[in-house]
């Protein structure tokens, strides 16, 4: 296959073995560290040894696994086979020109970002974190701050490669059903094994970041649509899920753009395209259960209410301060402790606001903790059925397991079911196949590009049968 332009290959040392990838049995969970489960798990190194795993799979199935940042369990697979997809890490190519980058599935966002600064090229959707796989990337339609300006990673896509059930290698563009089925489709259609993104261009890799403290969740609202956060690349705001009444979700609300070589203090101007996102520390593995707890949520959010600025603009900020705070920390799911968290994020269409307030009342009136609070405002879908992000508002909450947190969750879920709005499934870890179905009018159109696809069913996790995705 032919590259695309001046080849940048940055293999990772020792990822070239030779032999028959073996299988070894591996207790699995997600991100939110619930509801473990025993796989055979297999790291391919590249297309043939994914398609030798899917031929050889059995009756459980397999599905492929990233850099395991989903907080539920799609990519697990109790009793099949689970590949461990970042031994596919090769960069086979950046052309500066173009700005498309050709990459393996495996390969990290972070390992994309380092590779493509250089040319002045920018990955062109983040999540809140870049530890985060191509493959994953594309498998959950991920989205960052920027989607009311870039859409969802699977808009960047040019093309990809992927390994079907009878274990034949294809390539699909955005003009085929099946590629829109892969997008966001959760690893279910297949195992994405290569894939072209389309890349977009920066002077730096720096922000220019405005911040504004709001009392009210209305306050928040007021700006996100008095058109001022369309001049904005990136928008997204922390709010407060422990006050209520007339400070009901206070938020703390940060807005950018990728800063010119003009824009940044002379001290970085010599190297504007210097990637400045180290990694402080990492979490051991001792913390109680119950440390994130009423008082401490409480404390922790009134000290990031209060030392934000009321009003502040044009501070320059790296990616770690503006957009990917947690990445500073390795591990740090770990804090929540033995019995993990869930993560709840759901998208209501706009004009159903009346209907966010009352969600937002609902958690804030709960016995049910949550410090990091996300809320974004997303900009039009696209084409993929499963896909997450729909015009509208999203939020996301990290609560601690505690006893009736599923049965909260469910009322929760009737509430934005009933404003028109949908789950995450990169989140998700809990609800009925139901409510599921219900958040996306298009599941039957998915199931059945995805069906003939894979009629005998071999792409199959523990998500996929507890919502009922597949057959």
């Amino acid at each position: 296959m032919s590259t695309l332009g001046p080849v940048t290959d940055t293999t990772v040392p020792g990822s070239l073995r030779s032999g028959t990838p073996t299988r070894r049995t591996t207790a699995l969970h997600g991100w939110g560290r619930t509801a473990p489960t025993l796989a055979q798990l297999v790291t391919p190194r590249d297309a043939e040894d994914v398609a030798t795993a899917v031929r050889t799979a059995g009756e459980r199935g397999v599905i492929a696994r990233g850099l395991g940042r989903s907080y539920g369990d799609p990519a697990q697979n109790a009793g099949g086979v689970v590949l461990d997809m970042p031994g596919l890490d090769r960069i086979h190519s950046i052309d500066p020109d173009t700005g498309v980058a050709d990459v393996d599935a495996g390969v990290s966002l972070d390992q994309l970002m380092r590779a493509a600064l250089p040319h002045g090229l920018w990955v062109p959707v983040l999540p809140g974190t870049r530890q985060v796989t191509i493959g994953g990337a594309i498998g959950a339609d991920v989205h960052g701050k920027n989607h009311h300006t870039k859409g969802s990673f699977g808009n960047h896509v040019e093309w990809l490669q992927i390994v079907l059930a009878d274990g034949s290698v294809h390539e699909l563009t955005p003009d085929s059903e099946l590629f829109w089925a892969t997008v966001g489709g959760m690893g279910l259609t297949g195992v994405i094994v290569r894939a072209r993104i389309r890349l977009h261009r920066t002077e730096s890799a720096y922000f220019v970041v405005d911040t504004d403290r709001t009392d009210d969740l209305d306050g928040l609202l007021e700006l996100l649509t008095d058109g001022s956060d369309d001049t904005y690349g990136y928008s997204a705001a922390w709010f407060d899920t422990t006050t209520t009444g007339a400070r009901l979700g206070r938020s703390v609300l940060t807005r950018g753009s990728l800063a010119t070589v003009d824009q940044l203090p002379a001290k970085l101007r010599s190297d504007p395209l210097k990637f400045d996102a180290p990694q402080l520390l990492s979490f051991p593995d001792a913390f109680p259960n119950g440390l994130i707890n009423k008082l401490s949520v409480r404390a922790f959010s009134e000290l990031w209410f209060r030392k934000a600025p009321r009003r502040q603009r044009g501070s320059v900020q790296n990616i770690t301060a503006f957009y990917q705070v947690l990445d500073v920390f390795g591990g740090w799911n770990r804090i929540y402790g033995s019995k993990g968290f869930l993560q709840y994020q759901f998208v209501v269409p706009r004009g159903e606001e009346t209907a966010l307030r009352r969600i937002v009342e609902r958690i804030s009136q709960s016995p049910f903790d949550s410090a990091l609070n996300v809320f974004k405002r997303f900009g039009a879908g696209n084409d993929a059925p499963l896909s997450f992000p729909t015009e509208g508002w999203t939020i996301t909450v990290d609560f601690p397991i505690t006893d009736g947190l599923s049965r909260f969750c469910t009322e929760l879920d009737e509430l934005v079911l009933a404003a028109g709005g949908r789950l995450y499934l990169a989140k998700e870890s809990r609800t009925s196949p139901e409510a599921f179905a219900a958040g996306y009018p298009r599941f039957d159109e998915w199931k059945a590009v995805r069906d003939a696809a894979d009629p005998s069913g071999v792409f199959a996790s523990d998500m996929s049968r507890r919502l009922k995705l597949t057959l």
